[in-house]
Parts: C-alpha cells; sequence; structure tokens
C-alpha cells in the first residue's frame, strides 16, 4: 500500500525587520499549505526577522522579536495540524546561530542551527553567526519563559538531528548547505532520512538557477529522496533581489516549479508524493550499509504521520521539465521586480532617469518599463497588494493601472541634459525612446551651470582651461569633461527632489544609474555621474548581455527607437563636435590605449619607461586617448602593470 504525502515549500517576500507583516505572510503560507492537505510547511531562511538584518542581528532586541513572533506562530490556529518549519536566529550558550525551528501542535520539536555557512558574493554570514561545527551532536535548549507558557517545555533538542514521524524521517539543510561538496543531505540520505529539506535566501544572479535546479536534482539521483526548496523572494531592505524558485524533486526528477520573477508575495508550492517511491529507489540503485560507514543521525521522534488512509487514491505528481528564463528575459523580469519593490517601500512617487540616448541609460529606462508591464499584469490577475501599493505611490486612491506606458507616465520621469557638446542624435534617440515608453520627459541645458563652475574657477586662479581641441592641455581636456558629468549627476539630484513639488505633487523621486558592470571592472566611469544613484538596476550586468537585452525589449515591447540606439557608436559627448558631429566614441581607448598600454609594459629594454614617470606622461603619450574617466583619482592603470 502506498505512503501518499502532501509536502509545501513557499518563498515569501518577508522585509527585513518587519516583524509584523513577516508574521502575516507567513501564517498567509501556513493556510495556504493547508488548504491544500498539506502536512508539512517549509518556509525561506529566516523568514521571522528577514535575511537582510545585517548588523541588526547583533540587538537582542532582534532576538527578542522574533521570539514574540514564534509565539504568536504557536498560539495561532492556522498552525495547528501541520509542522511548520520557520526560520529565525537564536543564541545559544552566548552565540549566535541562523536556524531552523520545528514546531507542531503548540510544541517545539527541535531547533536545527546552520553549519556550513555562506561567506562568498554578497553573503557575509560569519560577520553575525557562528556554524555548528559539532556534527550529530546534540543539546538541550532552554526556552525563553514566554515561550514556555506557551509549549509548557522547559528544554528542545538544539543540534544535528533529524525529525522522525510515524511514516517517515525528515532532515534539514539551510541555504549554503546545499552549495557546499560536503553537503549534510548525503549522509542524512544514507542513514535512512527520506524527505530533505532547505530553506534559503538564494539571490538572483544572471544563469544561476540552471546551476540551482541542477543540485536539487542531484542531491537525490544518486541515494534517492524527496527534496523541497524554499527561498526568500523580493528586496528585503538590501542590494540584492531574492529570486523564489520553490521547487519540489524527488529521485532526481523536478516535479513542482514556483515562479522566479514575481510581484505576489506568498506563493506556496505543493506536491504530493508517494514515500514508497523513494524507498523503491533506494532499494534498487542504494545499498548504504554495505558499502558505507557513517555516524547514525540523532533522531527526535514525533507522534505524526504525514500520511493518512484516505490518501491512498491520491494521485502524485509526475516528473516536469524546468522552464528557464532566457538572460535577457531573467534582466527583463528580475531588477524589474526588484525596482517595484525599492519604489514601494521606499515612500517616493517614482524614479527619475538621465537618459543620454546611449545603450546603458535605454536599457534602465527598459526595466522601468518591464516593471510597469509587471505591474499592470498583476493588477489584471487580481493582485490586491499591488493595486494598493500603486494607489499609494500615485496618490490616487482610485487609480487603477491598466496600460503600462500610461503608468510610465506617472512613475517615472527620463530627463536629457544637453551641453553645447551634445548631438541632435542622441537628443533625438533620447526624446524617441521616452516617448515610446511613456515617461514625463523633458530636455535642459547645463552649458549655464557648467560656465557658472568654470567662472569660479577662473576668479580665484585667473585661468579659464580649454579642450584640446582649442589648443588645451590634457589635464585641462578631462577637467572639462569631468565638470560636465557631475553636474548632470547634481541636476539629477535637484529635479529629483523638487519635480513633483514644481508640479504640485507630492513625495520625490529615486534617481536611477545606468553605470554597467564592465565600466566598474575596467574602470571606465566618471566619479559622480552615472555611477552615482540611489539605485543603479544594470550594476551588474555586462554591455554585452545589456545589448542582447535591448534587442529583446525591442521585440518583445515593440520599441522600435531602441535601434537607433543600437546602431549608434557609444559616446560620453564631453568634447566639442568636430563641424556638428560626434568627434569622442567610447571605443577609441580600446585599441590606441591598450597599444600604448603595451609599450609601457615592455618599455624596459627599449628605454621607454624612462619617459614615462605617471599617469599624466601616459596620457600624454596616448595623444589624448581617453582610458578613464575617473582620470587622476582613479588606480585602474596601476592595477594592470
Amino acid at each position: 500500500m502506498g505512503r501518499k504525502v502532501i509536502l509545501a515549500t513557499c518563498s515569501l517576500n518577508q522585509w527585513a525587520l518587519d516583524f509584523d507583516g513577516n508574521l502575516e505572510r507567513i501564517l498567509r503560507s501556513i493556510e495556504k499549505a493547508k488548504s491544500v492537505g498539506a502536512k508539512y510547511r517549509l518556509g525561506p531562511e529566516l523568514e521571522i526577522c528577514g535575511y537582510g538584518c545585517a548588523d541588526h542581528f547583533y540587538e537582542s532586541d532582534t532576538l527578542l522579536h522574533c521570539f514574540q513572533v514564534l509565539r504568536k506562530l504557536l498560539e495561532s490556529p492556522v498552525t495547528q495540524d501541520i509542522i511548520c518549519d520557520v526560520g529565525m536566529p537564536i543564541m545559544h550558550h552566548n552565540v549566535r546561530y541562523n536556524c531552523r525551528v520545528m514546531f507542531l501542535n503548540r510544541k517545539i520539536l527541535l531547533i536545527r542551527p546552520k553549519m556550513l555557512l555562506a561567506n562568498y558574493g554578497n553573503n557575509r554570514e560569519f560577520r553575525w553567526f557562528s556554524p555548528w561545527n559539532k556534527l550529530r551532536h546534540v543539546e538541550e535548549y532552554f526556552l525563553p519563559r514566554m515561550i514556555q507558557d506557551v509549549t509548557g517545555e522547559d528544554t528542545v533538542p538544539f543540534g544535528d538531528c533529524v525529525l522522525s514521524t510515524k511514516d517517515t524521517c525528515i532532515g534539514s539543510e539551510i541555504c549554503a548547505e546545499l552549495w557546499n561538496s560536503r553537503s549534510p543531505h548525503v549522509d542524512m540520505g544514507l542513514d535512512g532520512v527520506e524527505i530533505f529539506t532547505n530553506s534559503s535566501a538564494s539571490y538572483h544572479e544572471l544563469r544561476k538557477a540552471d546551476h540551482r535546479v541542477n543540485l536539487v536534482k542531484s542531491a537525490t539521483t544518486k541515494s534517492g529522496g524527496i527534496y523541497m526548496f524554499a527561498n526568500q523572494k523580493g528586496c528585503d531592505g538590501d542590494r540584492l533581489y531574492y529570486d523564489g524558485c520553490a521547487m519540489v524533486a524527488i529521485n532526481g526528477d523536478i516535479v513542482a516549479q514556483g515562479t522566479q520573477f514575481s510581484l505576489d508575495e506568498v506563493e506556496v508550492v505543493t506536491a504530493s508524493l508517494d514515500l514508497e517511491d523513494v524507498r523503491s529507489y533506494r532499494g534498487e540503485h542504494c545499498h548504504p550499509h554495505v558499502e558505507y560507514e557513517h555516524k547514525p543521525c540523532h533522531r527526535v521522534k514525533v507522534d505524526f504521520s504525514l500520511s493518512d488512509c484516505n490518501g491512498v487514491y491520491l494521485p502524485t505528481h509526475q516528473p516536469i521539465e524546468w522552464q528557464f528564463h532566457t538572460p535577457e528575459e531573467e534582466i527583463s523580469l528580475g531588477p524589474a521586480c526588484w525596482l517595484w519593490d525599492y519604489l514601494r517601500r521606499s515612500g517616493q512617487a517614482g524614479f527619475l532617469l538621465p537618459l543620454s540616448g546611449g545603450v546603458d541609460s535605454s536599457s534602465t529606462a527598459c526595466i522601468v518599463y518591464s516593471m510597469c508591464v509587471l505591474v499592470c499584469q498583476a493588477v489584471r490577475d487580481g493582485n490586491s497588494q499591488v493595486l494598493e501599493d500603486v494607489q499609494r505611490v500615485v496618490s490616487d486612491v482610485s487609480y487603477t493601472p491598466v496600460d503600462p506606458r500610461e503608468l510610465c507616465g506617472r512613475v517615472f520621469t527620463t530627463c536629457y541634459m544637453a551641453s553645447e557638446n551634445s548631438s541632435e542624435g542622441t537628443r533625438n534617440r533620447a526624446r524617441d525612446l521616452a516617448a515610446q515608453v511613456g515617461s514625463s520627459h523633458m530636455s535642459l541645458n547645463i552649458d549655464i551651470a557648467v560656465k557658472a563652475m568654470l567662472g569660479i574657477f577662473s576668479m580665484v586662479t585667473g585661468k579659464w582651461p580649454q579642450f584640446s581641441a582649442n589648443g588645451g592641455s590634457t589635464r585641462e581636456n578631462l577637467a572639462l569633461q569631468n565638470v560636465q558629468a557631475r553636474i548632470r549627476m547634481i541636476l539629477a539630484y535637484l529635479f529629483a527632489q523638487l519635480n513633483q513639488w514644481a508640479l504640485g505633487k507630492p513625495g520625490g523621486l529615486l534617481v536611477l544609474g545606468s553605470a554597467n558592470v564592465d565600466e566598474s571592472l575596467t574602470g571606465y566611469f566618471t566619479k559622480y555621474d552615472c555611477s552615482s544613484a540611489d539605485i543603479n538596476p544594470i550594476g551588474g550586468i555586462s554591455k554585452t548581455d545589456l545589448k542582447s537585452f535591448l534587442q529583446y525589449c525591442a521585440e518583445q515591447f515593440q520599441l522600435t527607437a531602441l535601434k537607433s540606439i543600437m546602431a549608434a557608436p557609444p559616446t560620453a559627448e564631453l568634447e566639442p563636435l568636430a563641424d556638428g558631429q560626434v568627434s569622442q566614441t567610447d571605443e577609441v581607448w580600446s585599441s590606441h590605449m591598450k597599444r600604448h598600454l603595451f609599450a609601457y609594459k615592455t618599455g624596459i629594454s627599449s628605454g621607454l619607461k624612462h619617459h614615462i614617470h605617471s599617469y599624466e606622461d601616459l596620457l600624454t603619450l596616448a595623444q589624448g586617448i581617453v582610458w578613464c574617466k575617473c582620470r587622476l583619482s582613479c588606480n585602474c592603470l596601476n592595477l594592470l602593470f
């Protein structure tokens, strides 16, 4: 006879330190899980307080409020008759741990601390937590009085242990433990654990989903079992976006897939599975007690079953093929969801983008447009939370967004900041794209501000710098370019703060940046220009991917203005035009400067190096060709030598 179980895993949009909101979303997910008959509910990592609490993890109040939320969960009738697995920080023997807490019917079953911490990429867990490095070791944890009053328990098991129900055995992994070469699920599987759970706060990276899915599948391919993966979603207050992708796998096959990009705050993914499928698979493929020696897991017994006699005829989920997004779709959807979260939580009225008519700023504009598409779609799908947030952002409780372009006009302002060095081509490209996405567009000239700044310099020094084209030195040429770029940043913030006021509307605007990751890696950017903003949606995306993304947007959103933008040569337009035409392009340095760098590095034998003593000498050698627009404050060349 089969042993059918219904399991539920979640993706929740939790906010750092939003204890009331996080509690509400956890309860909603449990309620959804129970509505389909699930007997086990898994949530994301540190879901009670939010993953992005940073140094607030040091504060005792954070731990206290987590226990207050846990008490409300224990007392709630929603959590009865289902094993709930929630994440929170806990201090044990004056050491902070990142933990899972499993409870059932007002009783805490066990607390499982994270054993392998994430300390790579954007993760810094060693800053706040310690790993539980006592393999197969379990201690007694003395519960706070507020929890004792509810559960009637003084102590509960704390450590590396698994949960043994009447019909199966469940073991936990936490986020990075799946990615580790010594993942706990290996030894747990050899000891008969049939259901593995993983609660994560795995942030979005381009092309990362494939790796994540393969890890989950491989976890049960070798030795069988059921694997449940839960993840945080949304922006919980940091620079990162968590992309969901909750899933369930059995014996190497994915059987349930959650969305990767969604504006829904609570998503519950359930699967109906037969434990006998695991036992049959292992009987055929695995003989752990013959081939391996291992230390048994500490089992915490619970008088509860995930299956019942009514589930004999319950259909089981069948393997599915994971539907991956293309990189272009990921760029369109991931940053767009992140922008929406950031906007609705900031209390601001929208975004302001200095739109130059180039690839980078146009990519940022397309992401905002994609955000508006997602918002309109969510409202059409009946998402009341998104509708409420839109009405608050635009300060109109009667407003219902229907058309993405119309919504763009309410929340998105673009600004073309021309100078005497700007061409009609970039002005027209910026204007055409703004018209197609529907942004509120303005065009202004910065020459008055530039001349005012130079006038102050001239009053103090008695000198007026000139461009190289007009006989000026390299230093003068660089300074004149930088002052234009930095004035644009100042004006962007001025308009972001006061544009709504000038229109008689409440709130301010968030300034969007448009510096891509290639510029950051090579140093090819101007300090305090487009690299300076409230948020930068493309700060982690390469130029190559952005060009492919614009091609996707031109087809997906019918933004035909992008074709001329992609065809135009990239230019900063900071030097004088030659007969009305652009004379400065960003890629000139690519061939010329590399040749001079090679000459510098190999000039020891030729004696050339003796004539180059400074950054400025190298620029002179390169005949004024631009390498790095941050100029004398940059150490990019030192990194290359």
